[in-house]
């Protein structure tokens, strides 16, 4: 039988600092944001997208008309959120929003995607926080379970497939699909 050896990594967590990142909102803000998303916004008894967009707006976020907000969404700070018109964002999404994430006009965003703004730096012992933007550009479709990466532009009408990730920004009219997702064919619209 063969010992394997392990190795100890430590990390000093002196080291670990992000004071560099602004929420945009002092804990009192975040707090009571906290306790309105929970009930309002991930309690999946919650149908009323009207009611919905209105806390929304409330809490800072830009809101266009026409907007469905389905039950058990989560959105980490709405502040930073852009939403335009005519958009319809699925049960279950998780709008990670650590940093602007714009979604403009006539977008779907389906059941279970996530638009994730942060990540770490896992080249660094500390593991800093890294945040990028999100821009979902009109007619832009983000399938089921789908997942767009910080830093990513799914550009005019593209169609990011169910299930796929998004590493990379996405063309105008092109239909992405896996994991990285990669471009499949043209979206042709019919008018």
């Amino acid at each position: 039988m063969i010992a394997e050896q392990q190795t100890t990594h430590k990390v000093n967590l002196a080291n670990y600092n992000n004071s560099w990142y602004n929420t945009g909102a002092g804990p009192f803000k975040r707090l009571a944001w906290y306790f309105v998303n929970v009930f309002f916004f991930q309690n999946p008894l919650n149908p009323s997208s009207a009611l919905k967009v209105l806390l929304l707006r409330l809490f800072g976020a830009k809101v266009g008309k026409g907007v469905v907000v389905k039950p058990a969404v989560n959105i980490k700070y709405p502040w930073l959120l852009r939403v335009g018109d005519f958009v319809w964002i699925g049960e279950k999404v998780w709008i990670d929003s650590l940093v602007a994430v714009t979604i403009e006009n006539n977008v779907t965003v389906s059941q279970g995607a996530m638009l994730l703004t942060g990540s770490h730096d896992y080249t660094s012992t500390s593991f800093e926080l890294v945040v990028k933007e999100i821009i979902l550009e009109q007619g832009a479709w983000v399938g089921a379970k789908a997942i767009v990466c910080p830093g990513v532009v799914c550009g005019s009408h593209s169609v990011l497939a169910a299930g796929s990730v998004a590493t990379k920004s996405l063309q105008p009219y092109t239909i992405y699909q896996g994991n990285p997702a990669i471009p499949k064919r043209h979206r042709n619209l019919e008018a």
